[in-house]
């Protein structure tokens, strides 16, 4: 832009009309990354009040890679004077703005830039030569050409992969920042571990090669030029370093060394672009730096959290992704809910560039923690927020997600219940029935024998419609679904000794049928029992206990001792020794 000394004054009164977008990074590769840029301008020639106001709308640029170079990013901006045209053709391919930028030096003089991924286009195309048309600003630039501030132009920043290429970092920013007459943009994210080949390029608009009044370029304080294309006191004037174009009126395609500008070990650099009268706005910055080093990323898998847990399993993997070097094993990972660190692991093996690992831990839940949690993985984290590992970007070392957690409500107690000892102190119950009796059940019922197993859905009762007991007494419980959660209730079953039943007869011929004076509920329940048999005559021909049950066998008296009785109606006398119950009198008869 040519500017008057009246248009030069007004500048610097009018400072309030400029509204850029501060410059950012946009984008970042690791690994064997270079670029190139082409492009063209859409003026006639360079800008100026005694140029005529005429420009194309149409201008085209040829791509050549060399063999080995692999098209991975390809990135469009285009910009002009005016509120914006953010449709274009490329190829005869429709392309719209993705992202739109503007700045302005007063209310009059306004510009724009737009950004379109294009990658698709490039890779598909290839090397051949790339024609930008429909981009029509010629009835729009008529109150521009007096200040010579008419330009309209476009560049294509094309990234590729060489296995030849050194392992490097290419960052690529953007935004829309002018002069002048001072400018300073801070690059971020940067590693630099080797400063050998290190390059910074630009994609920048409306500089003129005969304005070159205090214009210098520099990185971290140095002036930087590109001699004899691009001298160091008029840096942006017209040229494609790629291509050594230096007709490209109004637009800058730059590529400069940096690599005695910048140090190992800085994590930033300082950009400065100081003009005296050339109005330049730079729309995209990249860095190319020797760089080996990973780059840890964590997801986890969705975490669910049943009803009632008091803890939690997460599975997670760890990624290497985007990296010049591999992970080291054991490098620390901590977990945190709600900003508490509750738990650490580490990764278990070396992890290759762009590989993972999967990894598993349980985390107990602190008490009273709430009903919603959140959950954070930072991976290179020694649990105090502190990496171990110098990483290409440490600020994407986390993910989070946000838990419901499910209350169970209190245990309910029931009334219990009680059913006869089979033995050894055990019953058998009908459990289902038992809750029937007390609660309408329509879900999922299931029962357990301890509290725990109830809380964790294990170990579930498996017949509870015939539950033999383990103990006397002994609770059990019982786990009734809802929709959000369940509910629990606790019963008490106890076992007692009921009144034995007395068979009226047996026939001790050993048939394997009822051969001996069968008292159900009488052995192993009423163990301290004592049983004596009697004939017609009243004589005593049989005494028995817990372990000694009656076969139809005489062992009392000298007479028949041994021997099987005959056949007829014998007499017993049943002294259970149960203060619940007075002895019991009564017949039995013996047949074969």
């Amino acid at each position: 832009m040519r500017m008057t000394k009246l248009s030069f004054l007004l500048l610097l009164i009018i400072t309030t009309y400029v509204h850029g977008q501060d410059i950012e990074l946009y984008q970042q590769f690791n690994g064997r990354y270079d670029y190139t840029a082409i492009g063209n301008t859409l003026n006639t020639l360079e800008n100026g009040p005694s140029t005529n106001c005429v420009i194309f709308t149409s201008s085209s640029a040829d791509l050549n890679l060399n063999p080995g170079e692999n098209i991975v990013a390809a990135y469009l901006y285009w910009a002009g004077s005016g509120p914006g045209d953010f449709d274009v053709l490329l190829n005869g391919v429709p392309i719209s703005a993705e992202r739109t930028f503007s700045d302005a030096l007063d209310d009059d003089r306004i510009f724009f830039a737009a950004f379109a991924d294009v990658t698709p286009i490039i890779q598909d195309e290839g090397s051949t030569n790339y024609t930008l048309s429909e981009f029509d600003l010629t009835s729009i630039i008529s109150p521009y050409c007096p200040s010579g501030t008419n330009f309209a132009g476009w560049a294509i920043t094309i990234i590729y992969e060489n296995d030849a290429l050194p392992l490097n970092q290419l960052n690529v920013y953007d935004g829309l920042q002018s002069v002048p007459t001072n400018l300073t943009i801070t690059l971020d994210n940067l590693n630099v571990l080797d400063n050998q080949d290190a390059k910074i390029g630009f994609i920048a608009w409306e500089g003129d090669s005969s304005l070159a009044v205090n214009e210098q370029l520099s990185i971290n304080g140095n002036a930087i030029s590109n001699p004899p294309l691009n001298p160091i006191n008029n840096a942006f004037n017209g040229t494609n370093s790629f291509t050594g174009a230096n007709d490209l009126y109004n637009m800058d395609i730059d590529v400069y060394s940096i690599q005695n500008n910048i140090d190992i070990g800085d994590t930033s650099a300082t950009i400065s672009l100081t003009s005296g009268q050339d109005f330049v706005m730079i729309n995209n910055i990249i860095t190319v730096l020797n760089s080996q080093l990973p780059d840890a990323t964590i997801t986890m898998a969705d975490t669910f959290v049943n009803c009632g847990d008091d803890s939690i399993n997460v599975d997670y993997t760890v990624y290497n992704s985007n990296s010049t070097d591999p992970l080291p094993a054991n490098t620390p990972i901590a977990f945190y809910i709600n900003g508490d660190l509750v738990a650490q692991a580490f990764t278990q093996n070396s992890i290759a560039i762009n590989a993972s690992e999967n990894g598993s831990v349980s985390i107990l839940l602190p008490i009273d923690v709430g009903d919603s949690i959140t959950l954070t993985a930072v991976v290179d984290d020694d649990g105090t927020g502190a990496g171990v590992v110098v990483e290409n970007n440490e600020t994407n070392n986390t993910d989070a997600q946000v838990l419901q957690l499910l209350v169970a409500p209190s245990l309910q107690t029931l009334e219990g219940g009680t059913a006869c000892n089979e033995g050894l102190g055990s019953g058998t119950f009908d459990l289902i029935a038992l809750l029937d009796a007390q609660i309408t059940v329509s879900t999922d019922v299931l029962f357990y024998e301890s509290l725990a197993d109830l809380e964790s859905a294990s170990f579930d009762i498996i017949d509870p419609s015939n539950y033999l007991s383990q103990s006397n007494p002994q609770t059990v419980y019982a786990r009734v679904a809802n929709e959000p959660c369940y509910d629990s209730y606790a019963f008490e079953l106890s076992v007692e000794n009921c009144p034995p039943i007395v068979p009226q007869g047996f026939s001790p011929n050993s048939d394997g049928t009822n051969d001996w004076f069968n008292i159900q509920g009488l052995y192993d329940v009423f163990e301290a029992h004592e049983l004596k048999i009697y004939n017609r005559y009243g004589t005593l021909i049989f005494e028995g206990d817990n372990s000694k049950r009656w076969e139809g066998l005489v062992n009392r008296g000298l007479d028949n001792h041994g021997n099987l009785v005959p056949v007829g109606t014998y007499f017993y006398l049943l002294q259970l020794n149960d203060p619940n119950y007075k002895a019991q009198f009564g017949w039995v008869y013996v047949n074969y």
